[in-house]
């Protein structure tokens, strides 16, 4: 990566977008666009943005991340996840662009031991999951493609995924409802930022998993977070998932090997990355309003 780098990011509005746009904030001329700037799934409008700008990346973060809708709006989530990525695919082929996009743990059906690795074949158990693996697929027919795995995202300046709300749940001295049976992969968005630039410069194209180097259970993550807090850990309330009405089921094990990455970018545990969230959390918490 190089000053005369050009990034375009796809799907501005989000949490990992914006850890993205950061990281390469003083690296290369950046242009990330949200979903009113740029619609993935409108070929025209693709063709248009990657032409005016000439971009020698394409970060992809736009994403239908609606898992239970997308039971019922199959459509919609298609046309974000599997033909969107389509679109940018063949943009960035003929641009000659390198294209990152971002896959999930749900292509998986969670009935595994041990974590994923990018061998394992998918096997997805919503239409979430189909859609998102569509998309991996799409993405690495370009010739420059990497498809990222990530998983369990939290922290960054847009923090609002399901673990932040568990987060702020704690923080606010409210109970906090936590899957006892669900095991993940947190991972902090700012090292899946991170990571991105660093694989970019030093990996070959193809498929990777971007997520901490261990994992947890998502109550396993809440007593950690409230240690961390110093907050009563009965906020915690473990969940068996089958209490939880869903319309669409989840992979009870969703964990994913980091060991191919790891190869080319050591990433931290999950411990190491909340220590140093909750590090930055209070931090923003002792500087003065800007209003007063």
């Amino acid at each position: 990566m190089t000053s005369s780098s050009r990034v375009l990011i796809t799907g501005a509005g989000g949490q990992l977008a914006a850890a993205i746009a950061d990281e390469y904030a003083a690296r290369a001329d950046v242009r990330a666009l949200g979903r009113a700037d740029l619609d993935i799934a409108n070929a025209r409008a693709v063709e248009q943005a990657v032409s005016s700008f000439r971009p020698t990346h394409i970060i992809n973060c736009a994403a239908y991340n609606q898992v239970d809708r997308a039971e019922d709006e199959l459509d919609q989530a298609l046309a974000v996840n599997a033909f969107g990525v389509r679109i940018l695919a063949r943009a960035a082929a003929d641009s000659g662009a390198t294209l990152v996009h971002y896959g999930t743990d749900f292509v998986f059906d969670g009935r595994a031991s041990q974590p994923y690795t990018e061998e394992d074949t998918p096997n997805p158990c919503s239409m979430y999951g189909a859609s998102k693996l569509l998309g991996e697929w799409f993405a690495l027919e370009a010739p420059k493609g990497y498809v990222v795995r990530v998983a369990s995202l939290f922290g960054g300046s847009r923090a609002r995924s399901s673990v932040d709300r568990i987060f702020d749940a704690l923080l606010e001295g409210r109970e906090a409802r936590v899957f006892s049976d669900r095991t993940c992969s947190p991972s902090y968005v700012v090292d899946v930022a991170a990571a991105t630039r660093l694989l970019l410069e030093r990996g070959a194209p193809g498929l990777y998993h971007c997520v901490s180097s261990n994992h947890c259970t998502w109550h396993e993550l809440g007593l950690e977070a409230g240690r961390l807090l110093d907050v009563d850990a009965r906020l915690l309330v473990p969940t068996p998932a089958a209490s939880v009405a869903m319309r669409a089921p989840r992979p009870m094990y969703a964990a994913l090997s980091s060991a191919k990455l790891n190869a080319i970018v050591p990433m931290p545990t999950w411990q190491d990355a909340l220590g140093r969230y909750i590090t930055e959390i209070r931090r923003r918490r002792s500087e003065p309003s800007s209003h007063q």
